[in-house]
């Protein structure tokens, strides 16, 4: 039974997926997408990587964060999902983090500094089109270069917005690097859906060269645990929730004061169909056009926390409330 995967190695959410793979021991074929693959693939919508071709029916599925469940629904060994209801919980909800919230550092180190878009443009059709070279490599790597960067206010990485995406990255470095190693994760000595959430993002952020060259400096260590969670079907871990339990409160804190201060501005936003919301994220000024998808990740957060068994919300209040997430909750 083999899993077929269609992705890209510049993509955050592929490798996710692919990690998740490799560390469950599923036997999958990794398929880049490329002109000769694109047509096994030209049915699916929404048009994102990576899909997922099942086994044995054949079916494509998108979505990284579906996927991963739907992988945990089908296979019991070496669960990504903390067994307890309050941990799986917070599991999900640092890996909605890590995918809607980090995915913008992403973007901004790879697209404002010019030598690094530059290195990223040739590095992604490179990836996505091995065929081409020479001129024709240069001139689709400029049409890349053009098109992404022409993106980036409409996913808030704007000079005005850099302030605050920047002072978040050195907080998540300041947050794993002391921390993150060896078998060292979120809930133990095995990596959970949120290590795998934040890997993804990391994945990029230390390959890109600004932002490698600023986590070598702050936090190398984290760079050495994403090498090792790119493949880690080799880790034999279990589920320690007492071993990382402050740099999961850190990390809620990011939650509290950014992520969540920017879900509800954009669901508000949403609600009320305004092109544009802003709201201030730790004293600083931050805007960009509200998304129907966020506002989505917003009512399941809330959704997920209503449905909690009530002695595992209850042992959550505490926690919650003092990184400043519980009354985005309720």
């Amino acid at each position: 039974m083999t899993y077929r995967i269609y992705g890209g190695n510049p993509s955050p959410y592929s490798r996710k997926l692919r990690a998740i793979l490799r560390y469950r021991r599923l036997p999958h074929v990794w398929k880049a997408g490329t002109p000769e693959t694109l047509p096994e693939i030209a049915q699916v919508k929404p048009k994102l990587i990576p899909v997922l071709q099942l086994p044995e029916s054949g079916e494509l599925r998108v979505d990284s964060t579906p996927l991963a469940y739907l992988l945990e629904q089908r296979h019991a060994e070496r669960s990504i999902i903390p067994p307890g209801a309050a941990e799986a919980f917070l599991c999900h909800l640092l890996e909605d983090f890590a995918d809607e919230w980090l995915t913008k550092l992403m973007f901004h180190y790879r697209w404002h500094e010019d030598a690094t878009a530059l290195w990223a443009s040739h590095w992604i059709v490179s990836d996505a089109i091995p065929s081409a070279t020479g001129k024709v490599h240069d001139q689709m790597a400029k049409m890349f270069h053009d098109r992404q960067r022409g993106r980036m206010g409409m996913v808030g990485c704007t000079p005005e917005n850099a302030p605050v995406i920047e002072a978040s990255y050195a907080r998540l470095l300041d947050i794993l690097g002391p921390y993150v190693g060896g078998q060292h994760y979120l809930f133990g000595s095995r990596p959970s859906l949120a290590d795998f959430g934040i890997y993804g993002q990391l994945s990029q952020l230390v390959i890109d060269p600004w932002p490698q060259r600023l986590c070598r400096e702050r936090a190398p260590a984290v760079e050495a645990w994403v090498i090792t969670l790119d493949d880690a079907s080799g880790v034999d871990g279990e589920w320690k929730p007492e071993r990382g339990a402050a740099v999961r409160e850190a990390l809620l804190e990011m939650v509290g004061a950014e992520y969540l201060p920017f879900l509800l501005a954009n669901a508000q936003a949403m609600e009320k169909g305004e092109k544009e919301f802003s709201v201030r994220i730790r004293g600083r000024g931050y805007a960009q056009q509200p998304f129907a998808y966020q506002a989505k990740c917003f009512a399941d957060i809330r959704r997920r926390w209503a449905e909690l068994p009530a002695e595992a919300r209850a042992g959550l209040e505490g926690v919650m409330e003092k990184t400043g997430c519980l009354g985005y909750l309720q």
